[in-house]
């Protein structure tokens, strides 16, 4: 079979079940078994990513995804961030995070900094305060 570009799901399974059986084989990497193994597993890669995009989570799904996988409470979070409110309204997503919130997620977490400095989806809800300005008296 001659390799070529996937383009349909037929190929895609096709290539997929070759990938298994090299692997099955663990040919050395300079060989044909092992060089055809990397081409074909970088063309079901390049198919994947296209067919099958994987959109990156927020800064919140990321810290729940991560205390939940650790087995964490928003307890455990408030130390972290500094404070129970601070957790409380960063998971809530009434507050966004800081460089130093960031910065001990990814220390302490393992969190990536790239997903912590992404945008979130939904919008931070902030309360302006507006200053009355009193009306101004008549001058003499």
């Amino acid at each position: 079979m001659e390799t070529r570009i996937i383009k349909t799901e037929q190929q895609y399974r096709e290539y997929l079940a070759i990938v298994a059986a090299l692997v099955k084989q663990d040919p050395p990497l300079d060989s044909d078994a092992g060089g055809r193994l990397e081409l074909i597993a970088k063309l079901v890669e390049d198919y994947e990513k296209a067919r099958y995009p994987f959109a990156r989570p927020d800064p919140v799904d990321a810290i729940v995804f991560r205390m939940e996988q650790q087995g964490l409470r928003q307890k455990d979070l408030a130390a972290i961030l500094g404070g129970k409110n601070r957790a409380s309204e960063v998971l809530a997503r009434k507050r966004p995070l800081t460089l130093t919130m960031i910065r001990a997620l990814h220390e302490q977490l393992q969190i990536p900094s790239a997903l912590l400095i992404s945008e979130p989806r939904a919008t931070y809800r902030v309360r302006r305060v507006q200053r009355r300005v009193p009306p101004k008296k008549p001058s003499p």
